[in-house]
């Protein structure tokens, strides 16, 4: 059993027909060191299996044969209940104002001084990411696995000349930043 994610999944579909693997230890394992939200997915409609595997960390348990609409609906209910965890359960106003900055998250467009800045995509998503961690410490990891998706090593020279870049757009004294500081040795 793979213990971690090549790629970072949003959702798990398991399908309990495994040959050679406990359904029930999957769930576990995964558990284990993952709160990825998981769907199983069996023709076993016993109360006792799905009752097990709810049990063992399953999000959700859907029996075979069923539509694709109540699948994709119970992806939307997951999907809610995830942007609902991440906003810590209070709904996300769609601006972030934050002295001459602006970000009109619904629109994807920043704003410094009212003048629209020219993000890069990529330069964008760190402005995001920086403005929903407000006065946190953030890691090159942390920064790397939200911005690409993982955290390789290899990322982090890209990462400080996005940083670099989006540093210029928006600190008009670079000398005195107001708006994103790096903290060395802070551990």
């Amino acid at each position: 059993m793979i213990e971690t994610f090549s790629h970072n999944p949003d959702i798990m579909l398991l399908d309990l027909r495994l040959p050679d693997i406990d359904r029930v230890e999957v769930i576990k394992k995964v558990r284990s060191w993952s709160n990825l939200p998981i769907i199983v997915i069996s023709a076993r409609s016993e109360d006792s299996d799905k009752i097990e595997a709810l049990d063992a960390g399953a999000d959700d348990y859907l029996t075979k044969p069923f539509s694709i609409e109540e699948l994709l609906a119970r992806l939307r209910v997951t999907q809610r209940r995830l942007s609902y965890m991440a906003s810590n359960g209070q709904t996300e106003s769609s601006i972030f104002e934050n002295g001459k900055l602006k970000i009109d998250y619904a629109s994807g467009c920043a704003y410094l001084d009212g003048q629209e800045l020219h993000l890069t995509p990529i330069e964008y998503k760190l402005l995001c990411l920086l403005s929903h961690n407000l006065g946190k410490v953030l890691t090159h990891t942390y920064i790397t696995q939200n911005i690409w998706g993982r955290s390789w090593d290899n990322y982090i020279a890209s990462l400080r000349v996005f940083m670099a870049t989006l540093r210029k757009k928006l600190e008009p004294t670079p000398d005195s930043p107001e708006y994103i500081q790096t903290q060395r040795n802070w551990l």
